[in-house]
């Protein structure tokens, strides 16, 4: 009978000691198949955990699964794996294949040896959103057409998974809006929105705050969602932001890990994140 693998844990994306979002990373997954890979995720209970199935140089298979389900991508645990990987093999350049498409990372240490990583996406999408789907959210989220951002449309955004983004006028709103989580999971479900429901209010040009809401198992929402930054950094591209332009989003304060994420918003092509991740023990 095989060892069992070795189970890592970090948090990444992290704003203060406490913060960030917390991922499992398993850098020999070879032998796991489909069941051993969502018990593991099961068991470990955070939002993803990432596993490294194969490798080839400096290219990586890599899965990521919740504790429901696998899903295409996960930002905050590509960070985590990259950053685990910095650690054992040295800094660099790599490519993680995900269900998604080939991301990019480059991973570099500072003077204190901490290692930084920035991923850029697949090619991001953005369509629209059908009035009916926004309208079922925006009632489950207790809100209503007068609470959004007049410059800023519901739409669906992709950059590695499909996130609805939901922008609110208000910044007491947005901090103050209740949600079901069952009747959200419910539509995430019925839409195949595999990743978060992204709600943000913006502080100014370059300054969001951001809410993602997962309700997954025992989660509710995420502290710091790497994709649905890079989908946010897709969807200002759309809705007319001056570009290039680095934003900086800021995330986890209503479930007590507070997150900021970097994001690089080119005039084409895939959105850059950046951020790092501390090792639990």
């Amino acid at each position: 009978m095989p060892a069992a693998p070795e189970i890592l844990r970090f948090s990444a994306f992290a704003a203060t000691p406490d913060g960030g979002n917390p991922a499992g990373v398993v850098l020999d997954a070879s032998t796991l198949d489909d069941a051993d890979m969502q018990r593991i995720a099961a068991d470990v209970g955070y939002s993803e955990t990432a596993f490294v199935t194969s490798h080839d140089a400096s290219r990586y298979r890599v899965r990521y699964w919740s504790p429901a389900a696998e899903v295409p991508f996960c930002g905050h645990a590509t960070v985590a794996t990259a950053v685990a990987l910095a650690e054992r093999d040295g800094t660099g350049e790599v490519v993680f294949d995900t269900q998604a498409g080939a991301v990019a990372l480059r991973s570099t240490t500072d003077a204190e040896g901490t290692v930084s990583v920035s991923f850029t996406s697949v090619e991001p999408q953005v369509r629209d959103l059908d009035d009916e789907v926004r309208d079922q959210l925006l009632t489950l989220l207790g809100l209503t057409a007068a609470d959004l951002d007049p410059r800023y449309p519901v739409r669906e955004s992709f950059a590695g998974n499909w996130h609805p983004i939901v922008v609110l006028a208000d910044r007491e709103l947005f901090h103050q809006f209740r949600f079901a989580p069952a009747d959200v999971a419910a539509l995430m479900r019925e839409q195949g929105w595999l990743g978060t429901v992204t709600v943000l209010h913006a502080d100014s040009d370059d300054e969001y705050l951001a809410r993602n809401l997962f309700p997954v198992g025992r989660i509710t929402e995420d502290p710091a969602t790497g994709s649905a930054a890079a989908s946010t950094g897709a969807y200002l591209r759309a809705a007319g932001l001056t570009v290039p332009a680095t934003i900086r989003i800021r995330q986890g304060a209503h479930v007590g890990r507070p997150s900021e994420l970097l994001v690089s918003v080119p005039l084409a092509g895939g959105i850059d994140v950046t951020g790092g991740a501390t090792r639990l023990r």
